[in-house]
């Protein structure tokens, strides 16, 4: 059966530090950990977050071996419709949480929402508009 709009996603991505990732995305946007494996000798350790009704999650993978380090652009972006203003504090608590706040590389999301960057370098967007009216433009 071909996939539908009811496919779940995995975004996987590698990691430097998962600590550091856990506490950026779990603690700090408050995404659930929905599975943990850590290494072994020689094995890849990873994190899986996300939120238990979405139809997507965020898996977080450490290559014990350093051969595999993070490589995000600046566009390289999730961004979570929020549907309402940026809450400052979420912004705050992230940024305690590791993350930076940057300009975005597309005006676009500077206009409507708050980019975020993560210890890896990601960028995370919150955006104030909700889905169904961020595709008019």
């Amino acid at each position: 059966m071909p996939a539908n709009g009811s496919a779940h996603i995995r975004i996987a991505r590698p990691s430097r530090d998962l600590t550091a990732a856990d506490r950026f995305w779990r603690t700090g946007l408050g995404l659930t950990e929905l599975f943990r494996h850590t290494s072994g000798a020689g094995e890849h350790s990873l994190l899986m977050l996300g939120w238990p009704d979405a139809s997507w999650h965020l898996e977080l993978t450490h290559d014990p071996s350093g051969a595999l380090e993070p490589a995000p652009t600046p566009d390289d972006l999730l961004v979570v419709y929020l549907g309402e203003p940026v809450p400052d504090g979420l912004v705050a608590r992230l940024e305690h949480c590791g993350g930076k706040r940057v300009p975005a590389h597309n005006s676009y999301w500077d206009e409507w929402g708050t980019t975020i960057q993560d210890p890896d370098g990601y960028r995370l967007v919150l955006c104030e508009r909700n889905w169904s009216n961020s595709a008019d433009r």
